[in-house]
């Protein structure tokens, strides 16, 4: 481990130091577990979880997702009783599948604390394996932005059909034209609604100082890839701007994954949200309903077949997609289709 510059890990908002003690791994994925990371308390505090003494001792609850039980668990129970041994506590786990609350008790309050922070460590690190659920998003399927989109793709393969990985199994779904903000694992009803709760927030916090309660205007013009070489491109996107020449599109979004971050919903990747439409992915050859951008990733590169956007890129560099007024963000479910052929919305709010 860098000491300079250790891993973190951020429960509930705050940010723990993970030390290196021991690490076990089992072939099989659905119960391996790594029972490496633990908290220095020793130069902050750990008293961040509600204990109440009761009258045999100490008791704590945490909620827990059901489908994170079994890391918890462990193999044949090992990591539940290695967790009980070293903290002298008892852990009640409900049944798998059975949404509930995680029980320590002990008879130290600080061997209850101890248990309950361990847990959540467990519960983070292994929260991070699960893919995405939802993602925060902005609709850009607006019929005139469908329309010269279709448009696009209609020239794109007259022109372009010839180069290398061009065809039309890489164009986007034009009822499906977004742009992504972050995504989440949101594991159980509880923290979906605990998602859409804290977008409400977001609206009263910061968004309707930005847009002064009114939709934001944009234009998409231009198109851009994601990688250094343009005769090798996995991902090709439009581009993105309020009318008014202003930032307020960034600042809603670099606002939004700041507050998700915080609240334990999302995990942080850049310093600043990449805006981007995507208009032609290589995954959609596979997989026409794949996400852009984070799930392609998983599929591995050498599956992947890139295309040329040379030629495509001097003729259509300056593509003018449309105008939209923008008037809404919303929590979107991963893999599903509305009734308007966009991503079933979990939550949403308007700017006006």
């Amino acid at each position: 481990m860098d000491v300079l510059r250790p891993s973190l890990i951020n429960i509930n908002g705050r940010i723990y130091r993970k030390n290196i003690t021991r690490e076990q791994t089992y072939q099989n994925e659905e119960e391996d577990f790594d029972y490496s990371a633990s908290p220095d308390c020793l130069d902050e505090p750990c008293d961040t979880v509600e204990v109440e003494q009761t009258e045999k001792g100490y008791r704590c609850a945490i909620d827990v997702p059901s489908v994170l039980y079994k890391y918890i668990i462990g193999k044949k129970g090992d990591t539940r009783k290695r967790l009980e041994t070293e903290t002298r506590t008892s852990i009640n786990i409900p049944k798998q599948g059975v949404e509930g609350q995680i029980v320590i008790t002990g008879q130290q309050r600080a061997s209850v604390i101890s248990a309950c922070t361990r847990i959540e460590v467990l519960m983070e690190s292994f929260r991070m394996k699960q893919p995405f659920t939802h993602f925060l998003s902005f609709a850009l399927n607006q019929p005139e932005i469908q329309e010269r989109y279709l448009q696009f793709k209609e020239e794109v393969l007259k022109n372009c059909s010839q180069d290398n990985g061009v065809d039309g199994s890489i164009f986007q779904n034009p009822a499906k034209l977004h742009l992504t903000i972050g995504t989440l694992s949101l594991l159980n009803e509880k923290e979906v609604t605990k998602a859409c709760e804290l977008l409400q927030q977001c609206k009263e916090d910061f968004i309707k100082d930005i847009t002064g309660s009114k939709p934001l205007p944009l234009e998409i013009v231009g198109i851009e890839y994601m990688n250094d070489d343009p005769a090798m491109v996995d991902v090709l996107y439009a581009k993105v701007h309020p009318k008014d020449g202003s930032d307020k599109l960034q600042l809603i979004a670099d606002q939004l994954v700041k507050h998700f971050v915080s609240s334990g919903l999302m995990t942080k990747e850049w310093d600043r949200v990449k805006l981007h439409a995507t208009v032609m992915n290589t995954v959609f050859r596979k997989d026409p309903s794949a996400e852009d951008k984070r799930d392609s990733g998983r599929q591995g590169l050498k599956d992947r077949e890139s295309f040329d956007a040379r030629n495509l890129m001097k003729i259509f560099g300056k593509y003018h997609f449309g105008n939209l007024d923008l008037n809404a963000v919303q929590v979107s479910q991963r893999f599903s289709t509305d009734s308007s052929g966009y991503y079933t919305s979990s939550g949403l709010i308007t700017f006006s």
